[in-house]
């Protein structure tokens, strides 16, 4: 593993910074692995604290950067140390043109997790995922179950109709995805590469497609405008074109959730496009797991900010006496 400072930013990155303000306003650094490549975490919380560590994830989208933790960032920042990421291909982490998986954003959760160990005295750390970032941090609590405390996921992916289908099914191979390569060949064709993407990121595309996160009119608007400026920043298509083309879900997210050992916090609303549970009652039953509905769309932090923090803080607490 490289540890590098700002300071020691590629060309690329440099560049990006010009243009692009950070996503959160706070130190950050950079990781990198051959496996990643370079992502880049940001850091607060008060001097000298002695709390355990929190890492927030963010989802995948075309838009998504560590913005999408903001709220829960800036409330934490003042009670412990808190971490977030910009996933690969997102934010100011590197956007090569590849192929985006599973494991690529595993990797580089697993990544972000032990350097974070390694400067908090080797505690295992608290884990905040969003939406489809919930499936990766779900692998990887999977895979290194030490690393981990608690796991919370907001509005998580893989309950839907077709996880549930996938899991009844048994067997398979556990890296499977659902991805389509001849429709990311479709998008990647360089004629027009470029061009559709700039049409799908466009101010009124980015507010309709957040209309249908929110489940409502009413936006975040700090959320909009960060959107179209990381989507206007060179290899932003990258990592989406391979979200849209079902690299990145994983065919038996519901059996990673299953495996997870420690203690499981999610959260889910009722409004907007994605509210189909249909699989949660794989887990309701298990004595490690908590699940909590709002009344919010699919960003219930930017949203009811007081109450996840109330029902997240009840979790830890609780899971600590345990």
């Amino acid at each position: 593993m490289q540890v590098a400072s700002t300071t020691q930013s590629d060309h690329a990155a440099v560049a990006r910074a010009v243009t692009m303000p950070p996503p959160l306003a706070a130190h950050h650094f950079e990781l990198a692995d051959a496996r990643t490549g370079r992502i880049t975490c940001y850091a607060d919380g008060p001097a000298g604290s002695t709390e355990r560590p929190l890492l927030l994830i963010h989802s995948v989208n075309a838009a998504a950067t560590a913005y999408e933790m903001k709220p829960l960032f800036e409330h934490y920042r003042q009670h412990r140390p808190v971490y977030a990421l910009d996933l690969p291909g997102f934010g100011l982490s590197d956007r090569a043109d590849r192929i985006y998986t599973p494991r690529i954003m595993t990797d580089a959760i697993l990544l972000a997790a032990n350097e974070i160990r390694r400067r908090h005295g080797d505690v295992a750390v608290d884990v905040i995922a969003l939406s489809l970032g919930c499936e990766f941090a779900a692998r990887a609590g999977t895979e290194a179950p030490n690393l981990f405390r608690t796991l919370a996921l907001l509005s998580p992916t893989g309950f839907d109709r077709r996880a549930e289908a996938a899991a009844n099914n048994g067997g398979g191979d556990k890296n499977a995805t659902r991805a389509m390569p001849w429709l990311r060949k479709i998008f990647t064709v360089p004629l027009w590469k470029h061009r559709f993407f700039t049409l799908l990121t466009s101010r009124a595309s980015i507010r309709f497609f957040l209309r249908k996160t929110f489940g409502r009119k009413d936006i975040d608007e700090g959320l909009l405008e960060y959107d179209y400026i990381t989507t206007h920043q060179p290899g932003a298509e990258n990592a989406p074109y391979s979200f849209v083309s079902g690299y990145m879900f994983s065919v038996h997210a519901l059996k990673l959730y299953q495996a997870l050992a420690m203690p499981v916090w999610m959260v889910h609303g009722v409004r907007g496009d994605f509210v189909d549970y249909n699989g949660k009652h794989a887990v309701e039953g298990l004595p490690n797991w908590t699940i909590q509905v709002m009344q919010t769309g699919a960003m219930p932090h930017f949203e009811q900010l007081d109450k996840v923090v109330a029902g997240y803080d009840d979790f830890l607490t609780r899971a600590a006496g345990a």
